[in-house]
């Protein structure tokens, strides 16, 4: 959906006509909206693999690498283990809620303590979380492309992102067949590596235990080491944003799919943090077998250990096909980052400038971001860049958790997720003011504001801070500030069935009653996206209204 290009003269209503890519949902996906009952075709076996696809990414072992050969192995596979409990626990009721609901991670954020300009800070957030993972990922398939090929890092990185546009421009059905076909190839390049080394040289596993680090951390536990190797783990929070854009287009959950419905959305929401757990420590053992041949520097570059570990088992094939693994893990993930990061970077501009040219515009500024990131040398600053980056991903988290968890079953929020402009204020301090206020401290704990021990577990404070304030500033407001007016249309005092449809007023298209409100401006019905774009109603819906509609027009699936 997009800006208005015509209206009609005075004498008629309004009617919005949205370009050619906004109104293809094969490429848009509903992405500023609900995703339709109607659009979730795909079983939640499909959404599960596809979600999961997006997982294969390579910065793991880059990470677990760092944090092991920084703080060594018992602080750093702790840290390691510690942050992926804290994801896990987190991730269950953000799963559920967007599987539930069919919002992303924007959506939800808003309905969840934030309200509706609140969420546009997390949509930054996210889209930061996007960018930067996005940059680590070509960085390291330009590694790959410099290796086996010879390319300069900068072409590779230029090639390494123009090499996943294809397949982000498109929306979840090319993205979902493009992680079903190269899963197979995944999947066996990930475990030959420990194979090999498993049958080759099994000592080095127990040597690995005891592995002190690079710079003189000692193989006993260190609580600072831990709490700076838990913190730069606990960066990768935000990835829940990603899994949730797939975990929306979930089939509604009935008595005959609960089963696999549940196991869908538990194993493609927080369940990517168990692969990625191993993935991480997998990542380190693979940089300390080859740190002796290849240095430090070239150790924390996934592409370098990787093919240390399996070129005795494949000898002068080894160079093409560690190539070829990165390469497909890097399309695999990055299809997800540019994807994911569209979605919300369309969010943040669409409520400031009032406008939506499509989401496949901000695949491309996705993409540049990052591309200018690669080109600057961001991976040579991975610990700093993702531990300070986690103290506000983890104040964010935290507080939508607390939301869901605490402030909803509790009756101080609303029970159900409202994300439409006509029915929120425009900042909810009890979200927002959380996520805020933990920032704030969790940062100035991080630059050492508080002492070593602080600085090194600053993420867990924001964590707290955040969890401990939703509930305190909920009860303190009376939950007030997170509906302007009762949602008599589409909310759960409807009774309706939710594929029952509206035909929005301004642009005539008919939708689904979770994405309409009523419109005092328009008199009428409208779409959640038209009124996100609407420049001149000036809110007036908070003061008058509700406006009565027509009984919905039922639509069935498909």
């Amino acid at each position: 959906m997009t800006e208005i290009l015509s209206e009609r003269d005075d004498t008629e209503k309004p009617q919005r006509t949205y370009a050619a890519l906004a109104a293809d949902e094969n490429r848009e996906d509903y992405s500023l909206r609900f995703a339709a009952q109607s659009f979730r075709r795909w079983s939640p076996f499909v959404v599960a693999t596809t979600a999961l696809g997006g997982i294969a990414y390579l910065a793991d072992f880059a990470i677990g690498a760092s944090i092991v050969l920084s703080y060594g192995f018992t602080s750093g596979v702790l840290a390691i283990l510690a942050a992926a409990v804290v994801i896990f626990v987190t991730g269950v009721p953000i799963a559920r809620a967007c599987a539930t609901y069919g919002v992303d991670m924007d959506l939800l954020t808003r309905g969840a303590g934030f309200g509706y300009f609140g969420s546009t800070l997390t949509s930054l957030v996210y889209a930061s979380f996007t960018v930067i993972f996005f940059s680590l990922e070509g960085s390291i398939m330009g590694q790959a492309f410099q290796l086996a090929l010879g390319i300069p890092l900068p072409i590779g990185y230029l090639l390494a992102t123009l090499i996943v546009l294809p397949f982000a421009l498109y929306g979840m059905g090319a993205v979902a067949k493009m992680q079903t076909w190269t899963q197979p190839i995944w999947i066996a390049g990930l475990v030959l590596p420990f194979v090999v080394v498993l049958v080759r040289e099994p000592g080095r596993f127990a040597e690995f235990a005891a592995f002190g680090g690079v710079d003189g951390a000692g193989s006993g536990f260190s609580a600072v080491g831990f709490g700076f190797g838990m913190g730069i783990a606990l960066s990768l929070i935000g990835q829940i944003g990603e899994q949730a854009d797939y975990l929306r287009f979930m089939p509604a959950k009935t008595a005959e799919n609960k089963r696999s419905w549940w196991a869908a959305v538990l194993a493609a929401g927080p369940g990517w943090v168990v692969l990625g757990a191993a993935k991480q420590i997998g990542g380190a053992l693979l940089a300390f077998v080859a740190l002796g041949a290849v240095g430090k520097t070239a150790a924390l570059e996934p592409i370098a250990p990787y093919l240390e570990a399996v070129r005795p088992a494949l000898g002068p094939a080894a160079l093409t096909f560690a190539a070829l693994f990165v390469v497909v893990s890097q399309i695999k993930i990055n299809t997800t980052n540019a994807y994911s990061g569209s979605l919300s970077f369309a969010n943040f501009f669409s409520r400031v400038l009032h406008r939506h040219p499509g989401r496949a515009w901000y695949v491309l500024v996705n993409c540049g971001i990052a591309l200018a990131l690669m080109e600057f040398g961001a991976f040579g600053f991975l610990n700093k860049i993702l531990g300070f980056y986690s103290n506000v991903a983890i104040a964010w988290i935290g507080a939508v958790c607390a939301d869901l968890v605490i402030a909803k079953p509790l009756g101080l929020s609303p029970r159900y997720i409202e994300f439409k402009r006509a029915y929120l204020h425009k900042i909810n301090p009890v979200g927002f003011g959380a996520m805020v206020s933990a920032s704030a401290v969790s940062i100035a704990a991080y630059f050492g504001a508080f002492g070593e021990y602080l600085a090194a577990f600053s993420p867990l404070l924001a964590l707290v801070i955040a969890v401990v304030l939703v509930p305190a500033l909920a009860l303190a407001t009376r939950g007030r500030y997170y509906l302007v007016r009762p949602n008599l249309v589409s909310g759960p005092e409807a009774e309706s069935d939710p594929r029952s449809t509206h035909r929005c007023s301004v642009c005539g298209d008919a939708y689904e009653l979770p994405d309409i409100a009523d419109c005092a401006n328009q008199g009428g019905a409208i779409c959640s996206l038209c009124c996100t774009l609407d420049r001149s109603c000036h809110d007036m819906c908070r003061t008058a209204g509700p406006v009565s509609l027509p009984p919905p027009t039922f639509r069935t699936a498909g």
